[in-house]
């Protein structure tokens, strides 16, 4: 193969979920079988680039200041639903079981591999505490060790004055598992099962 090709293929092999057999598939799908999907998908990439951003508010994907989501009049924000990444918010948004707001942490705690409190997107959650904006915060965080610990360090470290309900999801995710592989009806079940969080 050419240089330019064994560029792109390395590129594509650094995204989730691809190996080198997928990567490679993809670009010679791009260069050869398809090239005039091209065009349009550097566009789409560039377009993106330029304009997605983190809301302001909750950290979720959107154009502007603020996403969709928290645009949106008709969702309970006195009800935040906390969760690790972007993909565990579209995951319970697809369920249709959830109509409150949202907050992502972009993460959670792992001294092992040096995230810490500072490398989440907590500042945000605490303003929002701190408003009294929020009465329950549902904790949707993976069920292993370093979801429990995150869990832990944000019932320690939310701020003082008006009390919030803290609850925690966990009746039918997995031990191990995450909210993003979780089906509708799992996540519609972890969600309606939630249990204060001590």
């Amino acid at each position: 193969m050419t240089p330019a090709f064994d560029k792109l293929q390395q590129h594509l092999k650094q995204l989730p979920g691809l190996g080198y057999r997928s990567s490679e598939r993809i670009a010679l799908h791009l260069l050869v079988e398809k090239p005039a999907r091209l065009p349009a998908l550097v566009v789409a990439l560039e377009e993106a680039a330029r304009s997605v951003r983190r809301c302001a508010c909750c950290g979720n994907l959107a154009e502007g200041e603020h996403c969709a989501i928290c645009a949106d009049e008709r969702r309970d924000r006195s009800v935040v639903c906390v969760v690790e990444q972007v993909p565990d918010l579209v995951a319970i948004e697809r369920s249709a079981s959830f109509r409150g707001a949202y907050h992502v942490l972009h993460g959670k705690l792992s001294p092992i591999h040096g995230v810490g409190p500072d490398d989440l997107n907590l500042a945000a959650l605490r303003a929002r505490v701190e408003s009294g904006e929020i009465a329950e915060l549902i904790l949707a965080l993976s069920n292993d060790v370093e979801g429990e610990a995150t869990c832990h360090y944000l019932t320690e470290h939310l701020p003082g004055g008006r009390p919030v309900k803290v609850t925690r999801i966990g009746f039918g995710l997995p031990s191990g598992g995450g909210v993003l592989y979780a089906d509708s009806v799992t996540l519609k079940s972890a969600l309606d099962s939630r249990r204060v969080y001590s």
